[in-house]
């Protein structure tokens, strides 16, 4: 087998993840504006309200399931170091947030939920980062 081709294979998923991530990601990012403009233009529609701000979770879902698909396509390695990198985000996630729990109780403001994520992400990153450097 010419290595061209084993190169060739392991690009092609590589572009999938990637074509699947960016549509699910401007899919999220649609919903999630059309969903503000519907809600800060129509106020007066309260009923609908929480269901229309919920819509964009339809499109993250889809991004959860284009990760989790690409950890179902990835060798036991990647998924190894996928796993590491999550547990170091989830663990530490949790410290900051408790952490930062505490320091509300001594007065700091209150962060959104919406802080969680970018936590995590972050945290994501830097485990990948960590644990790939050892198989560099």
């Amino acid at each position: 087998m010419d290595t061209s081709d084993n190169l060739i294979d392991g690009i092609k998923p590589a572009r999938r993840y990637l074509y699947e991530l960016s549509l699910s990601l401007i899919a999220y990012a649609v919903v999630l504006s059309l969903t503000l403009a519907i809600i800060i233009h129509y106020p007066g529609a309260a009923f609908w309200r929480p269901v229309i701000a919920l819509l964009p979770m339809i499109p993250a879902a889809s991004v959860c399931w284009v990760v989790i698909r690409q950890l179902h396509r990835v060798d036991e390695l990647q998924r190894r170091l996928q796993f590491e990198a999550l547990a170091f985000a989830f663990a530490g996630t949790a410290l900051i947030t408790f952490g930062y729990g505490f320091l509300e109780n001594a007065g700091l403001p209150r962060l959104s939920m919406f802080s969680v994520w970018p936590v995590m992400a972050v945290l994501w990153v830097v485990g990948l980062v960590v644990n790939r450097r050892r198989y560099i």
